[in-house]
């Protein structure tokens, strides 16, 4: 397994990391011991970067890391890097109240966490959005004062915006930026990329397969559980959903003169944007994790580049990442 750093700063991490929400929220029923044996497999494989949230399954995903890390072998178990977001409020309806990045709320989730994943730290700890009515520095601080107590080795940010990244660094060593990155998913790459290089913070960058739309194992006539949150999400919607699946096949044809998977091609696509970029793979099964490995042998020429960029130009998906009054609330979308 190749490795990368997240950031300057950051710990030295595999060059593709396993991103755990799916297997407790937003993506419909998910078999827990598959989850766990998924885990154990990507740990095998010799992926190091599980990612998690306290607020994914309310905790539940925090509890089956700390499950599948319990029962993996010593040597594997101690080779994860567990990254956790925190700050989303949650009712117990499931319904989302908001973002909450004080500095008293961010010890006092990080204490739950740690309670909940069985560790004495967590590797990477970040808010999951930014507090807009918290000044970032005081989230940051907050964090790194957890840094200097021991209960967390380094501070990372999710959807943030360049300016915002520029305040976070400027308080503490920041590691990495979280955010979503892939071949439809492309805003990353005007102001908040060149910001985090000239700055030596990593991205980690999740989405690479668009929550499944460009794996190529996505069909128009699949239907969605109520609690998917793709059947909410513009991209899978109606004349959107058609068009998006059209750059699907259009992928489909260079994937297939290269023998590999439309999963694997753009996965390689995010891994070939720079060696400062960590993509997670949301798989929830082995299988689709075996998949997602394969894109560590994909080598894509400068012709298969330009002919992705043919195929998916940067602003040819139709409809928005989130809903509209979702992503007004985004930092990075400011």
């Amino acid at each position: 397994m190749l490795t990368r750093s997240l950031g300057s700063t950051g710990p030295r991490v595999s060059a593709l990391g396993l991103g755990c929400m799916g297997m407790s929220a937003l993506y419909g029923d998910a078999d827990r011991g598959e989850s766990i044996a998924t885990v154990h497999a990507a740990l095998d494989a010799g992926v190091t970067l599980l990612d998690t949230g306290d607020f994914y399954g309310m905790g539940h995903n925090e509890m089956l890391i700390r499950e599948a890390l319990s029962t993996a072998p010593a040597g594997l178990r101690d080779q994860a890097v567990i990254s956790v977001k925190f700050g989303a409020l949650r009712g117990p309806d499931g319904a989302w109240g908001g973002t909450d990045g004080r500095p008293a709320a961010v010890k006092n989730f990080a204490a739950y966490s740690l309670q909940r994943l069985g560790v004495d730290h967590i590797d990477v700890y970040r808010i999951a959005r930014v507090d807009p009515d918290v000044p970032i520095e005081e989230t940051v601080g907050a964090i790194a004062e957890l840094v200097q107590a021991g209960y967390v080795r380094h501070i990372g940010l999710s959807e943030a915006g360049a300016d915002t990244v520029r305040r976070a660094a400027a308080t503490a060593p920041i590691a990495d930026l979280q955010i979503e990155y892939s071949l439809i998913s492309r805003g990353v790459e005007d102001r908040i990329l060149p910001a985090t290089r000239e700055l030596g913070v990593g991205i980690t960058a999740y989405g690479v397969l668009s929550r499944g739309l460009i794996s190529g194992h996505f069909t128009a006539d699949r239907r969605l559980a109520a609690n998917d949150f793709r059947a909410h999400s513009p991209r899978f919607q109606g004349d959107n959903l058609r068009h998006n699946l059209g750059l699907v096949e259009a992928l489909r044809e260079i994937a297939a003169d290269k023998g590999v998977t439309v999963a694997q091609i753009a996965i390689a696509w995010v891994l070939a944007r720079g060696e400062d970029i960590v993509p997670l793979v949301g798989a929830r099964t082995r299988e689709r994790l075996s998949e997602a490995l394969g894109a560590l042998d994909v080598k894509l020429e400068e012709s298969d580049l330009a002919a992705i960029e043919r195929a998916v130009p940067a602003d040819a998906a139709a409809g928005e990442r989130y809903a509209r009054e979702q992503m007004t609330l985004l930092d990075s979308e400011r």
